[in-house]
Parts: C-alpha cells; structure tokens; sequence
C-alpha cells in the first residue's frame, strides 16, 4: 500500500462524508432506484438529459449504504455529466472500480457497483429495452 492508495482513501472517504450531486432533481429524464442486499445499500439515480435527449445533462442520487455505495455514487454522478446514455451503457465494473482508485474486495465489488447498474437499468428502461421496478445485486 502506497501513498497513492491512501490518498484514494481519502477521496472515498470524502465523497463519502461530502457527497456531490446528493438529492433528487427537479424534473428528471428518468428515475430508478436499486439496491445491495447483502450490504444494505440502497441507490435512486436521477438523470437529466439535454434537448437532444442523449447527452447527459444532471445527475443526482439519493440513498443510504456503506462508504463505497456511497462514495461510487458521488464520484459517477459528476463522472456522467456531459457522456452520452451509450457512453454509460457501455461503462463496466472496470470503469467504477478505476474511478474509485483502490483494489476492491469481491465483497465488495457489488458495493462500488450499485450506482452504475441503477443508473444503467434506468437508462434501459427509458429506451424501453427494460422492464425491472428495481435493480438489485443480488443476481451479480
């Protein structure tokens, strides 16, 4: 463990603590929520999208959960502004965990995770290639 690995301990820590873009939007494109039984965490992404309706305009979350729940939804919901809804249909596990900067546990994977599958489903279903009335880990 380097410096470099504490100092993403620290901005989990802090996004956990100071979370961004925490609360719900106004008039959202959609809304979905989701959740990590076996950790407790529960997510709701709210996602606006621009006129063209692809971009992404605003992202917000609300919800409760572990510090890597929480800290993962922060740091993606400023990490989609101005992506494509292709750009975060594409995202993978691989994605959230490089955006976290720390080796995450298989425990714990579901955790960091949560933000990206809730925002992703939510994003199906408003194309209508989806038809789930939550996201659950559970299956991963």
């Amino acid at each position: 463990m380097g410096l470099g690995s504490d100092m993403y301990r620290q901005q989990i820590l802090d996004h956990y603590k100071n979370p961004r873009n925490y609360g719900e939007l106004e008039d959202p494109t959609f809304t979905h929520i989701g959740e990590n039984p076996m950790c407790g965490d529960e997510i709701r992404m709210d996602v606006k999208l621009d006129d063209d309706e692809e971009t992404i305009e605003q992202v917000a979350f609300s919800g409760d959960g572990c510090a890597i729940s929480q800290a993962s939804a922060s740091m993606l919901s400023g990490e989609l502004r101005g992506k494509t809804v292709d750009e975060l249909l594409e995202m993978d596990r691989d994605d959230v965990i490089d955006m976290l900067g720390v080796d995450i546990s298989p425990m714990r994977v579901k955790c960091a995770v949560l933000a990206e599958k809730v925002a992703q489903d939510g994003a199906e279903i408003y194309q209508g290639d989806l038809d789930v009335e939550k996201t659950t880990t559970e299956d991963d």
